[in-house]
């Protein structure tokens, strides 16, 4: 059973935010068409988008070797099991949410790569309902780490 939520976890985190935020972004900037691009912005974006991709997967990797367990924890409900014990290296050690940093970066690909104003809305709206998951996770790990999360939190910026 716990394989199972934790494929789901993998599948529905894959699902949300490498497919259905960026397609939601698309339907809301008119469906613009994707090819052909402007040559300069396409490398951009499409750095922006390996970039972005490439730390989100670090994350999670290292999530579940070293914290052993599973990014998905929805506003305090339990997706996949959680992580159990406290990361700060690796990719923590650049800021406390990498995960997501590499999602908007990501996305801030996308952005770029359609050029509309609503993609870039998109974007930010989605920032803004994580930045409250943020928050709720943040009083979660204070609760499961204490004074070694506080600590943490002292040295290292949020995003």
């Amino acid at each position: 059973m716990k394989l199972l939520r934790e494929i789901f976890g993998y599948l529905l985190g894959g699902l949300l935010f490498v497919a259905a935020i960026p397609s939601l972004m698309w339907i809301a900037s008119q469906k613009p068409d994707v090819w052909p691009v402007n040559f300069v912005r396409a490398c951009f974006a499409g750095l922006l988008m390996l970039g972005g991709l490439a730390l989100s997967i670090w994350t999670i990797v290292y999530m579940k070797k070293r914290g052993k367990g599973n990014p998905m924890d929805a506003f305090g409900h339990e997706v996949a099991p959680r992580t159990q014990h406290l990361m700060t290296e690796g990719p923590y050690r650049f800021n406390r949410n990498p995960m997501l940093s590499g999602t908007l970066i990501y996305l801030a690909g996308i952005a770029l790569w359609l050029w509309r104003w609503q993609a870039w809305l998109v974007m930010v709206i989605f920032f803004a309902i994580m930045l409250v998951q943020v928050l709720s996770e943040e009083r979660r790990l204070r609760q499961d780490f204490g004074e070694e999360y506080d600590a943490y939190c002292r040295r290292t910026r949020r995003f």
